[in-house]
């Protein structure tokens, strides 16, 4: 009888932050399935809520304002943002004023922008709606899937096992930042699942003019390339 081995299946799990960085978008295009662990808690003034762009003067910080008081063990599904009066107003002025000259600008900033008015009320669910946004506009063709909607009562490294296992996910490709917590824990062997680490190196791109700048949010990348971002974003994976 012929093999009827099921095919390899590679996934990535990780937070739903704000407007990810460009090496977020580069292992969610090396997987074939990218978990949003939304249901875990929520830290304060974290990537979960802000980013950096670049200006003139520099980075400078994106941050959404949410509500914390009395909120210590909140998860990131459940923060809401806080109506303040000055979001998303405030914000979409300081990306319109620092990338309305970049070539793909006008191409982009109207998504970008009813994206942000329309989710103005939970945060998870604007970083979801930010984070499929990006992807399909970079070419990314990677399944996203919320953590939340498959339950498990495990955690840490188990639980990651236990989500892999869950989505018959027969590799997990990890960011390199996680390897001293998963190297000590027996969970992939555990449950027969590869593990890998991610390796990237922060690919260079004209920036306006400006000396550049790594780790800026991705949308720095979508605004000055358009089109050829996902080649350049792909140019940064190490085997």
């Amino acid at each position: 009888m012929p093999n009827m081995e099921r095919a390899p299946k590679f996934a990535a799990i990780m937070q739903p932050t704000f407007l990810p960085w460009v090496g977020y978008f580069a292992l969610m295009d090396n997987v074939d399935l990218f978990v949003l662990l939304d249901d875990v808690q929520f830290d304060k003034r974290s990537w979960q809520q802000r980013n950096r762009i670049l200006t003139a003067q520099g980075p400078l910080w994106l941050t959404i304002p949410v509500l914390t008081k009395g909120r210590r063990d909140q998860t990131i599904r459940d923060v809401e943002i806080l109506s303040d009066g000055k979001f998303p107003s405030g914000l979409l002025r300081t990306v319109e004023l620092n990338y309305a000259k970049a070539p793909y600008f006008d191409r982009y900033f109207p998504a970008f922008e009813g994206i942000l008015q329309a989710h103005a009320e939970r945060l998870c669910a604007l970083n979801t709606a930010l984070i499929v946004w990006m992807a399909e506009a970079f070419g990314i063709k990677t399944p996203i899937v919320n953590a939340s909607d498959t339950p498990v009562a495990s955690a840490k490294a188990e639980r990651l096992a236990d989500l892999c296992r869950a989505h018959t996910v027969s590799h997990y490709i990890s960011p390199p930042g996680s390897k001293a917590y998963l190297d000590e824990s027996d969970a992939f062997d555990e449950a027969a699942i590869a593990l890998s680490y991610f390796h990237y190196v922060h690919p260079e791109y004209e920036q306006g003019g400006k000396a550049f700048e790594p780790y800026m949010s991705a949308l720095d990348l979508l605004f000055h390339k358009g089109p050829d971002s996902l080649a350049i974003l792909r140019s940064g994976v190490r085997s």
